[in-house]
């Protein structure tokens, strides 16, 4: 914020600028990403409404958590993958899922072992 201004001051000053500003009464934001969710707990959230965009500024408590991500493996690929290199249904389950149900990394990937 600027120094020495009222808070009442800046308001109407943003006001005649055309700036918008209300708070948004939230218990948590979650922000999904790919391979992660940030969690803001605690969020004080202030919606900005400008020039025809709204944005969003937000503080609170900051935690990561990793997605888990599952792979659905048909039997027919862990049937293929058996085949390929004479491993069990549980290594060949495991190699897939760790492959991201990509039968040749799989294949590869048991081969090397």
């Amino acid at each position: 914020m600027m120094p020495n201004i009222d808070p009442r001051t800046l308001k109407n000053m943003m006001a005649k600028m055309g700036i918008k500003s209300s708070e948004v009464e939230a218990e948590k934001v979650v922000i999904s990403c790919a391979d992660r969710d940030i969690i803001i707990t605690e969020p004080q959230i202030t919606m900005i409404e400008a020039q025809g965009t709204t944005s969003f500024q937000i503080a609170g408590t900051i935690t990561e958590q990793e997605k888990q991500v599952s792979i659905e493996t048909s039997e027919d690929d862990v049937k293929m993958v058996m085949e390929s290199t004479g491993a069990g249904e549980e290594e060949a389950k495991a190699a897939l899922e760790k492959s991201g149900g990509d039968i040749a990394k799989a294949i590869l990937e048991l081969k090397h072992d």
